[in-house]
């Protein structure tokens, strides 16, 4: 169990670059329907407890129209009112009966939005409530040729599947009572925030331990040198040992590869395909967490003895006794996610194993010049926003948002992500990154520092400072966007990618380094005399 035992999955985490899920999906053809006089509200998430007979029962999740007055942001104000159904169902003529404040049931279709509210309000209604006929939320919006819209009710969309179970309790002469009220989301959310600062963190610890053990192995190298060895070959296998170094055409083979496993994964949705992303998820999981532990131990003197003894093990090959030790309690850790994984801070553990993952990744995946580098990241620039937004025309839904979110998989989510409770939210629900969205910008990070470290360069004049900040500021530009966009998913990489290798291109063109870092990507020692100096400033 070497380190190499994540490399079955790499391909796998790196397909999968989800963007940032949002509370609800909202769908119109018209996201930028015109505002006017009565029909200009904002789009709101609408919170629907029921209670069926007395008795509380589900809370369903709607969208507030355009039109209309808007709703009480807080539970104690709104009011419990009983639901009936419309008669006609569609509400496109007059309702038969007078209501007495009663909030009513409608099926969506046959006419607009707003002739539907008009007929309700004119019933006496006292707040509309439309079923969508899809399972998703869709933007009412007023119709192009109405000037004069004075609605008096509230209308609220509600998904396919929320409208039937109420209609069939309704119909089965159960009385059913609802409350509809729009609580506020917080400005800034704080899960969003620590999220921020996991993944800026996890970039950083992965890049020193790169760094490090580029260092060694160059002074490894060195030290071959100074003894007159003329095998300098030899001496560059060294550096290789335990690394996969990614070539330009494996670059380009990653979108092909990624996006077909991608689109497996959407058809192949389904209860029994995530038990078994779950068991690679493990897999990928252990191995990384021991080789952390491993790594992190024998730093130790006490450690330091077993880190370095070997025992042959079947099939394993040498094996050490410090990793021996550690592996019972990655594979009871991993295996007690697994059973617990549905509990409400099982996110703790997915968070664990995932950053683990992804540090493990980066050490062993290396880019080994800016040429790689920039390949990559263009290839998966072009991927996170094929399959987020142009997807849809072909699939009639992004395949990136349903696949991150786990639809028709009765899970919450793959588990290929790291994520957050959303906090002090009233909508609850989790703040997300994928592993792609972490690993991709990161190996272009990780880049930098080893070469900084390399060519003896300070925070100052090297690119692993300009590097980070610019990952960094990437992500909470994603952040940004993903609260301007109404809680749409956004991809990531659109905004990560520009920020870190635009950074990067610009800075080694400016100090006229861009031909080196292009091709070599390390510094060129071949003489013996030329021994490699750790940075002071390091």
């Amino acid at each position: 169990m070497g380190i190499y035992g994540p490399l079955h999955i790499i391909v796998a985490v790196l397909a999968l670059s989800p963007c940032f899920a949002s509370a609800g999906d909202i769908v119109h053809q018209d996201d930028v329907a015109p505002k006017r006089p009565g029909c200009d509200n904002n789009f709101v998430l609408v919170k629907v407890p029921t209670w069926v007979d007395g008795v509380e029962d589900i809370e369903y999740v709607g969208v507030g129209a355009r039109f209309g007055p808007t709703l009480e942001s807080k539970e104690k104000h709104a009011n419990k009112t009983r639901l009936v159904l419309a008669d006609p169902p569609d509400l496109c003529r007059p309702h038969k009966n007078k209501l007495n404040r009663e909030v009513i049931l409608v099926h969506r279709g046959n006419c607009s939005f707003t002739t539907k509210s008009n007929i309700a309000d004119g019933a006496n209604a006292s707040a509309i409530l439309i079923i969508n006929n899809r399972t998703e939320l869709f933007k009412m919006v007023c119709e192009a040729n109405e000037t004069d819209v004075n609605i008096g009710i509230p209308a609220i969309m509600l998904p396919q599947d929320a409208g039937a179970s109420l209609e069939n309790f309704i119909k089965t002469s159960s009385t059913v009572s609802v409350q509809l009220y729009s609580p506020q989301r917080p400005l800034v959310d704080v899960a969003e925030v620590f999220l921020w600062l996991m993944a800026v963190g996890t970039i950083l610890a992965a890049s020193y331990w790169s760094a490090w053990s580029a260092r060694e192995v160059a002074i490894e190298q060195d030290k071959l040198l100074k003894d007159g060895s003329d095998d300098f070959t030899h001496t560059e296998n060294v550096a290789s040992s335990g690394v996969v170094n990614i070539n330009t055409t494996s670059a380009i083979l990653f979108v092909v590869i990624a996006s077909c496993f991608l689109v497996m994964l959407y058809k192949l949705m389904s209860l029994w395909f995530m038990d078994v992303l779950v068991v690679l998820f493990c897999i990928g999981g252990i191995e990384g967490l021991q080789t952390c532990l491993v790594a992190l131990l024998s730093c130790f003197r006490c450690f330091q003895h077993a880190g370095e003894s070997f025992v042959k093990v079947p099939f394993f090959g040498a094996v050490s006794y410090l990793t021996l030790a550690v592996s019972p309690f990655c594979i009871a850790f991993a295996v007690v996610w697994a059973v617990y994984r549905r509990v409400s801070f099982a996110w703790i553990g997915q968070d664990i194993l995932g950053i683990a993952l992804i540090i493990t990744v980066l050490q062993i995946v290396h880019i080994p010049n800016l040429k790689v580098g920039t390949v990559l990241l263009s290839c998966a620039f072009l991927y996170d926003i094929f399959w987020v937004f142009v997807s849809k025309l072909w699939f009639k839904e992004s395949v990136m948002i349903v696949v991150a979110r786990g639809d028709k998989s009765g899970e919450d989510g793959i588990p290929m992500l790291l994520k957050i409770p959303r906090m002090f939210d009233p909508w609850g629900g989790y703040s997300i990154i994928g592993f792609g969205d972490i690993i991709l910008p990161g190996l272009l990070v990780a880049f930098a520092l080893r070469y900084d470290w390399l060519t003896n360069k300070n925070l100052r004049s090297g690119y692993f400072l300009w590097a980070m900040t610019a990952y960094g500021l990437g992500l909470l530009i994603t952040y940004i966007a993903l609260n301007m966009m109404d809680g749409h998913g956004q991809p990531a990489l659109l905004y990560i990618v520009p920020f870190t290798l635009g950074t990067f291109l610009t800075l080694g063109k400016k100090r006229g380094e861009l031909k080196a870092l292009w091709r070599r990507g390390a510094p060129e020692r071949p003489c013996p005399h030329v021994q490699f100096q750790p940075s002071q400033s390091q």
